[in-house]
């Protein structure tokens, strides 16, 4: 079968009028009679776009309207993983091609209504340039009309000038004398106008957010820096791709000197470090210092943070001496009713 089209293609270049060139690209160009799509070259070579967003441009503007093109219904269509197909349609929504809202049906379940343009920059134009863009349409040839015999000139009387309507301009009043000249009016700025597609993603130009510096312990005692250095020095014994040099173990130090200050253990700061690294280990020191740097734990609670919190003290419960009633008291004695009764005997008496 390859033997056939590799046949078939070299006659149809043998067919191909005129010299061809010596290098580059050659186009055999059927035409199509069925089942294409027509795709403009703002697309097919976009400067900015990757190839797989293109290439999924092409297939969303191919597809019949109504069609699922949602990340899920296209990864379960195409080898490339969701997170390369959802990296394309958001470049394909920054750039115009592609726009994505949630819309509720009127059973009252939200779907994704996903709207395609082939020509973004159309839409941007001012409805003018493009009917002036449009070329004139040509109407049939009309048959010559007979001649018209002109009537005799009349002489004209001298056309009189046109009188100058004074204009009245509204002014502003008056300014106080003691405040000095009338201040100029300064024309008031429009807001600028707003894009009609903004784009959600940072240019490739924007400046890159600083990475966090490398932890640093409160206090580097040599104890610290000695047990840091060959915990490093030792990580190839245990993941071959380990391999750092000696100015790169000095400068990845301290890292590893502030995970044992906050009472980490040498063995699980080692499998944090080489634990499913990814292949191959092209800069091992890279990594590294951006496992120590993220995956830094918090440092451990003291005495006091563990301890359960302070309760009130609970008044216990007493037994009435009188009437034998429970009651809360801190001292045994009487009840509140017993008290009172002896009370009123009392001022009776």
């Amino acid at each position: 079968m390859d033997t056939q089209q590799n046949t078939a293609l070299t006659r149809a270049l043998a067919e191909l009028p005129g010299p061809l060139p010596a290098r580059g690209v050659v186009h055999v160009t059927i035409r199509h009679t069925d089942r294409f799509t027509v795709v403009g070259n703002d697309l097919a070579q976009h400067p900015t776009l990757s190839t797989t967003a293109v290439g999924f441009a092409v297939r969303i503007q191919s597809l019949p309207q109504g069609t699922e093109v949602g990340i899920k219904a296209l990864a379960a269509r195409f080898p490339e993983g969701e997170k390369l197909i959802a990296t394309a349609l958001r470049e394909l929504e920054a750039h115009g091609y592609l726009q994505r809202a949630r819309t509720r049906l009127p059973n009252g379940r939200i779907v994704t209504r996903t709207v395609f343009c082939n020509q973004p920059a159309a839409l941007l134009r001012p409805r003018a340039a493009t009917a002036a863009a449009e070329p004139p349409v040509r109407l049939p040839p009309q048959p010559p009309l007979p001649p018209v015999p002109l009537p005799a000139p009349v002489p004209e009387a001298p056309a009189e000038l046109p009188v100058p309507v004074p204009v009245l301009v509204p002014q502003a009043p008056d300014p106080d004398p003691g405040l000095g000249p009338a201040p100029t009016p300064v024309p008031e700025e429009l807001p600028p106008p707003t894009a009609a597609f903004a784009p959600r993603l940072p240019p490739p130009t924007a400046p890159k957010p600083p990475r966090p510096p490398l932890p640093h312990p409160r206090e580097l005692t040599p104890e610290l820096a000695r047990a840091a250095t060959a915990l490093l020095s030792d990580l190839r014994n245990h993941a071959p791709q380990f391999i750092l040099s000696e100015a790169q173990v000095q400068q990845l130090a301290p890292g590893v000197a502030a995970w044992l200050e906050r009472d980490a253990h040498p063995d699980t700061i080692r499998h944090i470090l080489t634990n499913n690294p990814p292949q191959p280990v092209k800069y091992p020191a890279h990594l590294v210092k951006h496992r120590l740097t993220t995956l830094l734990p918090p440092p451990l609670p003291g005495t006091l943070e563990l301890a359960p919190p302070r309760r009130a003290p609970v008044t216990p419960f007493q037994t009435c001496d009188g009437c034998e009633r429970a009651f809360r008291s801190p001292t045994p004695g009487h009840c509140r009713d017993c008290r009172t009764r002896t009370l009123d005997l009392r001022a009776a008496a």
